[in-house]
């Protein structure tokens, strides 16, 4: 069997999909963050003040020349370099050999099959180009968080360790934290420009990897323009019609195509569900938050008790009333939202980015040849569009606290190199291995031999990871272009939702309240029922823990601020 993360290497949206992650990916990654004790007081958390000291710099790599470079937009967002092939005379970004021969342990989660360790000339390749001897030690990803707390209770630490930071609750990791080195001092700052690969990352990556006013952990697939979703339409049949999607610029707008785009007696509605998990899509059209705000006054908010979400509500039952959604979405038969879309029963829908590439595109030209996806520009009920990003990293890499000065330095210079953005010759030898072993260049891009697809697996990657990119698959460079291309828009209407990046656990005593609401959405969502029984069931979470947990986030936000 075949490790099925093979390739999803290049692309950070792929690889949340392919490790079964894809509701975290479409939630922002918002659940990916780091936790902290369940006191309100307790260790974790670190104020917006001190944060500004400890994250290391952005300080973008020139060094590699994509076909469209990556766009700085609003509050930190970055858009990802597209590359329409692997550069010809890939250039070295790391000038000599970092290690010093030193030998570490490591382990890493991986979703897929464990390829053998003795005789893997990958390793061998890889460890050879790093200059130290990294005893890769993969552990089933499914049951890898069941492994970390008694490996913490034991003190039996690797040196170098990836940890989730879906993982990091049971773990009590705000105290946890302090078996790993502090990183602060070799990187906050300007101290990064040592590592010019790891300073290619986005600053925000590095903030959830912050816990009590230290830096501790190296940033996993990070992002720079991490959102849940956003809505997609089928561009050739817009085109087909004569519908400018540049037009559609308010829900009303969207509502408005319903009639238009259906026709229940030739199998096509316009619009599959648009809400989301627990409001998470059409909070972006709604202008509420997906969790916790702050309103004009300085109040903390949640997103059920919003005036937003109510108008959110009245215009999808108003949609759904017109029959304007496809039956199968109503009755909650979500499995199939793709094949909807593809085959043209539904021409407009919302999920999450990694949605759009070239696996999609082919799934969808095998089922109509002109198939073509895009997303609507960003819409608004009210002013001009705004877009919450999610933190940009949700899995670290942690040294342990027992190594010498020496020790993090030359390990340091490893992650300098296994970060090397994509385009670079250090990149092929971190993903692939040696070139004419392992791999072999086809069609201007790298592909794994017969030997690199029983060797080669995601590995050295769950260490430290360059930032995400975009990348031709399945041979179609048109699906490439046109998500760059959006997401270089979209990133100049980015704003930070209210506690970003904080690691903050929220007691255990209100982690169900919500599931009334939730469900309660569907129902209201689809008619079944209505506003006001929504408002009774908001009263119900509010006196059950709703209001207790707003007085848990002031009392955050009194000592720590929003991470904002």
């Amino acid at each position: 069997m075949q490790d099925p993360l093979k390739g999803a290497a290049t692309n950070r949206r792929q690889f949340l999909s392919l490790a079964g992650l894809g509701a975290l990916s479409a939630a922002g990654v918002g659940g990916l963050a780091g936790c902290s004790d369940n006191k309100a007081n307790g260790p974790g958390t670190t104020s917006q003040s001190e944060l500004s000291k400890i994250v290391p710099n952005y300080i973008p790599n020139t060094a590699v020349k994509p076909d469209m470079p990556a766009v700085v937009g609003a509050n930190g967002a970055v858009s990802d370099p597209v590359f329409l092939k692997y550069p010809d005379s890939p250039v070295k970004t790391v000038a000599a050999i970092p290690g010093k021969g030193g030998s570490y342990t490591t382990m890493t989660p991986l979703w897929g099959a464990i390829p053998p360790s003795d005789g893997n000339s990958y390793y061998e390749a890889v460890n050879k180009a790093l200059g130290v001897t990294l005893k890769i030690q993969p552990s089933d990803g499914t049951n890898y968080g069941n492994a970390l707390p008694a490996l913490f209770a034991a003190d039996k630490l690797p040196d170098w360790i990836q940890i989730p930071g879906w993982n990091t609750s049971t773990l009590n990791f705000g105290q946890g934290v302090s078996k790993f080195v502090d990183l602060t001092p070799y990187l906050a700052g300007d101290k990064i420009k040592d590592y010019p690969n790891l300073a290619n990352i986005p600053t925000g990556a590095w903030q959830a990897g912050v816990w009590n006013g230290k830096l501790y952990g190296l940033p996993v697939y990070p992002g720079g323009a991490i959102i849940s979703g956003t809505y997609f339409y089928r561009r050739d049949i817009f085109e087909k019609l004569n519908i400018s999607p540049d037009s559609i610029k308010t829900p009303d707008d969207l509502a408005a195509l319903g009639a238009q785009l259906t026709s229940a007696s030739a199998g096509q509605w316009a619009f599959d569900d648009l809400f989301g998990d627990d409001a998470n899509y059409v909070s972006q059209l709604f202008h509420f938050p997906q969790k916790w705000g702050i309103d004009s006054g300085g109040k903390i908010f949640h997103k059920y008790e919003s005036q937003e979400i109510l108008e959110a509500l009245n215009w999808f039952q108003k949609i759904v009333k017109a029959g304007h959604v496809h039956p199968d979405a109503i009755a909650g038969n979500n499995q199939n939202g793709k094949q909807r879309f593809w085959s043209g029963k539904v021409v407009v829908n919302a999920d999450g980015t990694g949605a759009w590439n070239g696996d999609d595109a082919k799934s969808g030209t095998a089922a109509n040849p002109s198939y073509r996806r895009a997303a609507f520009k960003l819409m608004s009920s009210k002013g001009n569009p705004t877009v919450e990003i999610g933190p940009g990293a949700g899995m670290f890499g942690y040294l342990n606290a027992k190594l010498k000065d020496d020790q993090i330095k030359e390990l340091l210079k490893v992650a300098d190199y296994i970060a090397a953005p994509y385009g670079s010759a250090e990149w092929l030898t971190v993903n692939f291995g040696t070139e004419g072993d392992t791999y072999s260049m086809k069609d201007g891009n790298p592909s794994l031999t017969e030997k690199g697809a029983k060797e080669v697996a995601t590995t050295f990657q769950f260490l430290v990871t360059p930032s995400n990119q975009t990348t031709v698959q399945q041979g179609f460079p048109d699906v490439a272009k046109d998500y760059g291309a959006w997401q270089a828009e979209m990133v100049k209407y980015a704003v930070k939702p209210a506690f970003y990046a904080m690691n903050v656990t929220e007691p255990s005593q209100y982690s169900s309240i919500g599931k009334a609401v939730t469900d309660m959405i569907q129902d209201v969502k689809f008619g079944r029922k209505s506003v006001a029984d929504y408002q009774e069931v908001v009263k119900s979470w509010k006196s059950q823990g709703g209001d207790a947990l707003r007085s848990f986030y002031d009392d955050i936000r009194n000592k720590y601020g929003t991470g904002q």
